[in-house]
């Protein structure tokens, strides 16, 4: 995930200026009015699940400590997700590639989602850190540069979102499933050195964080979670995210999370 650090130009979930205004009684009776974009019950077959693949093939996201971008990562992943959910019965799984610049491509992706009518959005990312925290290495003859300090995953959500209680829902259902398999969440997000991309934890269990100006998540109609899967500017984990086992492990997550949160409904 492409954050206003060293990786500011690329960032798939860039904010786009919002105006905090107080909420009142007409903000409350306007969110009254909207209309679940989830049904009452979840027919998998039917359930409109769209899988976002974070950044584009012209704004690549983070470079990893080995100087691959981050595009690749979430796309193999994001694909592969959705060849699990798609085996499990959630036949109407769409895997969404925008193209364009960051900002552009932010509103084609919302757009793309509001117009399908989702009834979820799940955007796949890999993380970095701020500038600060890097260090200078040189991997195959090529300077570059990583950062061992900090390694996890880590789910983030939107109060803004319409269907904020669902949306943390499934991110608390797929932080578990996560955690069962002996993943650890990323930390540094509670850390004053993060500076305003330091994020209030809303489950200290399993690492889910409240992000409210996340494009993504605040303006889909949709419950809408985004899924950092681990961190490539860390050297060892880089390999791993890098692996088919973990590819396969976090897929297997997805899968069984989006199945429990279905029965849910």
């Amino acid at each position: 995930m492409k954050i206003s650090w060293r990786i500011t130009a690329a960032i798939a979930v860039a904010l786009i200026p919002l105006v905090a205004v107080p909420a009142d009684h007409g903000e409350a009776a306007a969110r009254a009015k909207i209309k679940p974009a989830t049904p009452e019950t979840c027919d998998p077959h039917k359930f409109r699940l769209i899988l976002d693949v974070g950044h584009t093939s012209e704004s690549q996201g983070a470079t990893s400590a080995r100087n691959d971008v981050e595009f690749g990562f979430n796309l193999q992943l994001t694909k592969l997700i959705g060849e699990r959910l798609k085996s499990a019965g959630f036949a109407a799984t769409r895997v969404l590639v925008t193209d364009g610049k960051a900002r552009a491509s932010l509103l084609k992706r919302v757009g793309t989602a509001n117009d399908a009518h989702a009834d979820f959005f799940l955007s796949v990312h890999h993380d970095s850190v701020p500038d600060k925290m890097l260090e200078e290495w040189e991997f195959d003859g090529a300077k570059s540069y990583f950062s061992d300090r900090f390694s996890g995953h880590s789910l983030f959500v939107s109060e803004r979102n319409p269907h904020f209680s669902a949306s943390l829902a499934f991110a608390k259902l797929l932080g578990r499933e996560l955690k069962e398999k002996g993943l650890q969440y990323a930390t540094q997000y509670t850390l004053p050195l993060m500076g305003h991309y330091r994020h209030p934890l809303l489950d200290k269990d399993v690492g889910v964080y409240r992000y409210d100006g996340l494009v993504v998540l605040s303006q889909t109609r949709s419950a809408a979670v985004l899924l950092e899967a681990g961190s490539i500017i860390n050297r060892d984990e880089e390999m791993a995210m890098n692996s088919p086992e973990r590819r396969e492990l976090i897929a297997a997550a997805v899968t069984r999370a989006m199945r429990s949160y279905c029965e849910k409904r």
